[in-house]
């Protein structure tokens, strides 16, 4: 199978605000029919980087290649790109019907191409029960469907979404994940989405970039940045990680209290050197078997029931912080546990990661 081809190439770009750098030399290749995610904490740069994509802002340097075409000086207007904002920005007087045939009117294209592509998107992205009610009368996710759809029916070669989820609650924005995503993969229209929420990124993104700083930290698939994370703070930010602090030995890391923590060593790490030895909390169990490779004991300290799972708050002599442990509901019913129970915990070599400190 061919690999798929390169729509958007970002290629060295940086953006200077006076002596801030937001943006710092990143590269990146976005390819057709891709849903990307740019991902990080407030400040990385992944906003402005979205605004360059957008031409709301002019790079200090590098260039942005769609199609293979250098359009870092094309003005907004005049790319075949449409950005989607976080508040919709729908006009409160139009219909929906409206509103989603607004820029195509603008275009002056014949009336019948803008009936047609109008009544098409709206059935694409099921909104033709809605099409003559004014925004008002829309729910949240109804609201954001037609932003969608009046973005969609211009038929960009890209999308770009900034926090698109952000105003929904909790459930709602689990429905809309999933929702994007089949219109995505429906119009087969490259989307870049533009996020803090890790969750997210994992559900919808086909691949993903982390930022921090203005710097590409990693760019892969969900699975294997949550599995394989490039560094420590990657670890950190996608999901949920403990943290075990020592030192390099040849087969893993020697924690504070001289307890052994079997893992593979990074090449580029070499012994004595201070490093942190890391595990997923659904990777632990409790109660091991006795060849289980690393093992340790400790106190329940709290427990936070959450449906399919019970998380739990173990201290530990390996690290200052306790572990996050995450049992399933099954395993607990099986075995329950209560907060000042001893415990024993274990985990597998193949699930730690080791990185500097």
């Amino acid at each position: 199978m061919s690999e798929p081809r390169t729509l958007l190439a970002i290629d060295n770009v940086s953006k200077k605000f006076g002596r801030v750098t937001a943006v710092d030399g990143i590269s990146l290749d976005i390819r057709e029919n891709e849903f990307f995610a740019l991902l990080g904490p407030s400040g990385c740069g992944k906003t402005t980087l979205l605004r360059i994509l957008a031409g709301f802002e002019t790079p200090t340097g590098g260039r942005i290649l769609l199609d293979g075409k250098d359009i870092a000086r094309t003005p907004p207007n005049k790319r075949p790109v449409n950005l989607m904002f976080q508040s919709y920005a729908l006009f409160p007087h139009m219909s929906v019907r409206a509103n989603v045939s607004y820029g195509l009117e603008m275009e002056r294209l014949p009336k019948a191409e803008i009936r047609s592509r109008v009544e098409a998107i709206l059935a694409t992205t099921e909104l033709v029960p809605f099409a003559d009610r004014k925004p008002e009368q829309l729910s949240g996710g109804q609201k954001q469907r037609v932003a969608l759809a009046r973005a969609l029916v211009k038929r960009p070669r890209l999308l770009l979404l900034d926090e698109p989820l952000g105003a929904l609650d909790k459930k709602l924005r689990g429905a809309m994940q999933l929702e994007l995503k089949r219109l995505q993969h429906e119009v087969g229209i490259t989307f870049v989405i533009v996020t803090h929420d890790q969750e997210e990124s994992l559900v919808m993104a086909d691949r993903m970039a982390v930022l921090k700083d203005g710097q590409l930290l990693q760019c892969d698939a969900p699975h294997a940045i949550y599995e394989h994370p490039a560094d420590r703070f990657v670890a950190d930010f996608i999901g949920v990680m403990n943290f075990v602090p020592g030192k390099v030995s040849a087969d893993g890391v020697i924690a504070a209290n001289g307890a052994r923590i079997a893992g593979k060593v990074p090449a580029a790490l070499s012994p004595g050197a201070s490093a942190v030895a890391s595990v997923r909390p659904e990777r632990i169990r409790l109660f091991p078997s006795p060849e289980t490779a690393n093992r340790t004991a400790g106190m329940v300290e709290a427990l936070a029931y959450h449906g399919l799972d019970l998380q739990l708050h173990i201290r530990t002599p390996l690290s200052p912080k306790p572990f996050l442990v995450r049992v399933t509901a099954d395993a607990a019913d099986r075995r329950p546990v209560s907060s000042g129970d001893q415990v024993e915990l274990g985990w597998d070599a193949a699930d730690v990661r080791i990185f500097q400190e």
